[in-house]
């Protein structure tokens, strides 16, 4: 069967956006999105009046999906054509965000103090200390880490009716972003980052946005994502690519991101561990984040250095992991290099909080 110029014109791109985050040997699941669209990939016994009425609640809007993705023949519908559902067309429900992990000062629109299995709404504001660390999960197993001293305001937090994505925009005011998107692969509905002078645009992938005053810092790890800055430039990041926004809203330039420092073995030394390796090329400063979990997403503490001689230590007693990268001159950041290790007991207060040593450390329980 031939489709008509345009048509082809359209599924092939749609194909090539939606190919980054979704397997094609999939049959019947909602694809994604692309720009203001969902996308629907068509299985046998398809029918526009069923999926009008499924996505978009009125079985009526069967010609407007005709029209929109220039169908000759509604009753026989292409098995594998990606549909376009505009999103306007479908119904959202509110959502929420859980907080699951939570670690030093991370409070709730600047006021209430966050605690794990915390719900968090469509226009809450997340903010943490210069030690707070938050996690939140969105309905869709979405997981957003943020680090320390960082704000972040959830300006849409709803899901859409029938597709089963999320419509998520957060805007960050200062601090960092740290996201894993829909892990499952269920593709995602529109889920977008914004800084002062910069949109990230997200289509299944592992992103990590940073704001300051001197600009933005967007860096993709699996997936793909759509950059916009303030000064009207866009630019696709495919996996391992990174780019830097400046003050003005001028892009400094898409990049591969710094490989991950090749890690050593480390000693025990000072308030914990003591770790040197060869420095990464093109490297201005390293960020030394230990956690509880190896990917990152349950942190306790963060520092730079300006050297590949490191220094870091655990909360208390257990097994911790340490994950390192390298930053370049513009601020963005590279893949992280990861090693577990022991921590040491502290001695803790009544309310479970470290006893300081008051000179910066904090008191330690003697190994017998």
């Amino acid at each position: 069967m031939k489709f008509p110029l345009l048509l082809l014109l359209r599924s092939a791109a749609v194909s090539l956006l939606a190919a980054a985050f979704l397997p094609m040997a999939a049959l019947a699941q909602p694809a994604g999105a692309v720009g203001d669209d969902f996308i629907y990939r068509i299985v046998k016994d398809d029918t526009l009046i069923e999926l009008a009425q499924r996505y978009t609640d009125a079985a009526g809007n069967w010609g407007r999906l005709q029209s929109l993705n220039a169908i000759g023949d509604p009753t026989r519908l292409p098995i594998g054509l990606e549909l376009r559902i505009p999103f306007s067309m479908i119904p959202v429900l509110p959502a929420q965000a859980t907080v699951s992990h939570v670690a030093g000062q991370a409070a709730l629109d600047g006021g209430r103090r966050l605690a794990v299995g915390d719900a968090v709404s469509e226009g809450d504001t997340v903010t943490t200390g210069p030690d707070g660390y938050a996690t939140l999960v969105l309905s869709d197993g979405s997981t957003l880490t943020v680090p320390a001293s960082s704000s972040m305001r959830l300006d849409r937090l709803r899901v859409f009716k029938g597709a089963g994505l999320t419509d998520t925009i957060f805007t960050m005011r200062e601090g960092s972003l740290e996201s894993s998107v829909a892990p499952g692969n269920t593709g995602v509905g529109r889920f977008e980052i914004r800084t002062p002078v910069s949109i990230t645009g997200v289509r299944g992938t592992r992103l990590r946005v940073h704001a300051q005053a001197q600009g933005s810092q967007s860096e993709v790890l699996e997936g793909a994502a759509r950059l916009a800055t303030g000064g009207g430039q866009t630019a696709g990041l495919r996996p391992g690519q990174g780019a830097a926004v400046d003050a003005g809203g001028r892009m400094l330039g898409v990049r591969p991101l710094l490989p991950a420092p090749e890690l050593g073995a480390m000693a025990r030394g000072g308030e914990g561990w003591v770790l040197s390796f060869p420095p990464v090329p093109g490297a201005a400063a390293y960020l030394v984040r230990v956690a509880s979990d190896a990917a990152g997403t349950r942190p306790h503490s963060s520092r730079r250095f300006t050297t590949p001689d490191i220094t870091f230590s655990a909360p208390g007693a257990g097994t911790y992991h340490v994950l390192v990268r390298a930053i370049d001159a513009d601020g963005v950041m590279g893949r992280d290099a990861g090693l577990a290790f022991e921590g040491h007991a502290l001695l803790k207060s009544g309310d479970g909080s470290p006893v300081s040593t008051g000179y910066g450390g904090q008191v330690r329980l003697a190994e017998y």
